[in-house]
């Protein structure tokens, strides 16, 4: 269920109703995974424990196909550059940096 908050002063904001978060959803699954390959759960245990990993991968892909459409709209919106050159950089800009840090 999604909520739709809408202000004066900003656009609509959507907001998700206690969906886990991918992190916690991917540290569970692995330990269902450490679990199961010890095999130290009874059968009906690690049926149950193998539906909820199932549950967990699929969540766990859909976050992450979110998280790639909206690298994709944001890649879009900058111009449609898909590709970016990594550039090193200079030892003077470096430490430019430290000499900064050191004078705060």
């Amino acid at each position: 269920m999604s909520i739709v908050i809408v202000s004066k002063k900003s656009k609509a904001i959507e907001s998700t109703d206690k969906s886990p978060d991918f992190e916690k959803s991917l540290a569970d699954l692995e330990q269902i995974v450490t679990r199961m390959e010890a095999g130290e759960l009874s059968l009906d245990e690690s049926l149950q424990q193998f539906e909820r990993g199932i549950a967990l991968a699929r969540a766990c892909q859909q976050a992450l196909q979110a998280a790639e459409q909206k690298v994709e709209i944001l890649l879009k919106k900058s111009g449609g550059k898909t590709e970016f050159e990594a550039t090193p950089f200079a030892d003077n800009d470096i430490n430019d940096d430290m000499d900064d840090d050191k004078n705060e």
